[in-house]
């Protein structure tokens, strides 16, 4: 599947109208930093740090960007943060069809191409998919049309009644799983759009032909594997996520590649067979 612009990514920045200190205040807060902490990681003192957060001091582009290095903010949260500052945005937000991102889209796609016969996939910060290799291709036949529009999301592929859900033979773990994973991206983005995702998947009805069942020979997975009927089958998969190390690019920064390794030898016989 080649990659394809997906538009606007539902990751919103934290507003400006605040001003810089409150936001600063706010994502310390969140990453349960002191004050003292902060300003030892970044070469400051505390109370320098409290009068930026309390808009005594307006900080430098530098201390911001430090000061965003060390709290671990996202890249598109430091834009914002540099603009209620009074500061231009650093980082700019390539379109993904862009000739700039020609090399990111060639070695992405011979990654998860690579990476066959087994299912990898590509998805923005909305968990929209922008592009996904044969395996994974394999894995949706049979999912409603409407789900597999232009622009399918990753979610509603995998917890609609009519996507994935009835063949997960262990949905209440995968689901619990994907929520979960929701509300970590939900806590560190604030994003209204993420979080009307995550409400509209978390209300779908499981499926009841989804029962839970067990493996007919007990196997020591090393992590919670995805356990899906295909052909008559029960297949397993455990699943990684990677991501760009140091983006300078908003949308390179939220590109995540995940990657389905099969969990057990019958898994993996069975897809080398399908693939011929």
């Amino acid at each position: 599947m080649t990659i394809v612009a997906t538009g606007p990514s539902v990751s919103a920045a934290a507003p400006t109208d605040k001003g810089v200190g409150p936001l600063l205040r706010s994502w310390r807060e969140r990453r349960r930093i002191s004050q003292l902490e902060l300003a030892l990681r970044a070469d400051s003192s505390a109370r320098h740090i409290s009068f930026v957060e309390t808009g005594r001091s307006r900080p430098s582009e530098e201390m911001v960007l430090r000061l965003a290095e060390h709290l671990d903010v996202p890249v598109r949260e430091r834009n914002a943060l540099l603009v209620a500052a009074g500061y231009a945005p650093r980082y700019p937000e390539t379109p993904l069809d862009d000739p700039a991102l020609d090399a990111l889209r060639d070695g992405v796609e011979r990654l998860i191409q690579g990476y066959e016969p087994y299912p990898a996939l590509v998805v923005d910060a909305g968990y929209t998919v922008v592009a996904a290799n044969r395996g994974i291709a394999m894995l949706l036949e049979g999912v409603d049309e409407e789900l597999l529009a232009p622009a399918p999301n990753a979610m509603r592929l995998t917890l609609h009644p009519r996507g994935l859900a009835p063949r997960i033979r262990n949905l209440r773990e995968w689901r619990g799983h994907l929520l979960a994973q929701m509300e970590r991206e939900i806590a560190l983005h604030r994003s209204d759009p993420l979080r009307s995702l995550y409400e509209e998947v978390a209300g779908y009805p499981v499926p009841e032909e989804a029962a839970e069942d067990e493996p007919a020979e007990p196997v020591a997975y090393f992590a919670l594997p995805l356990r899906i009927e295909h052909g008559g089958r029960v297949l397993s998969f455990v699943s990684s996520i990677s991501t760009f190390n140091t983006p300078m690019d908003v949308t390179v920064a939220e590109l995540a590649i995940e990657t389905f390794l099969p969990a057990d030898p019958a898994t993996a016989k069975y897809l080398h067979t399908v693939a011929g």
